[in-house]
């Protein structure tokens, strides 16, 4: 499995936030094992999407 993190789409985090919550909305708070997987693609997705604050130390 790959640890880098390359972009998957060019969504916004707000839009890929809002993929997350729907995902633990349609699994009623318990994750499947392939809901799992999504989530984590999801979330990569999002932290790459995320505006970096500049001068954060």
């Amino acid at each position: 499995m790959s640890t880098t993190v390359e972009p998957l789409s060019e969504r916004s985090a707000e839009e890929v936030n809002e993929e997350i919550r729907a995902l633990w909305l349609r699994s009623g708070g318990t994750l499947s094992v392939e809901q799992r997987e999504e989530y984590q693609r999801l979330v990569m997705e999002w932290a790459a999407a995320a505006p970096h604050p500049v001068g954060a130390a």
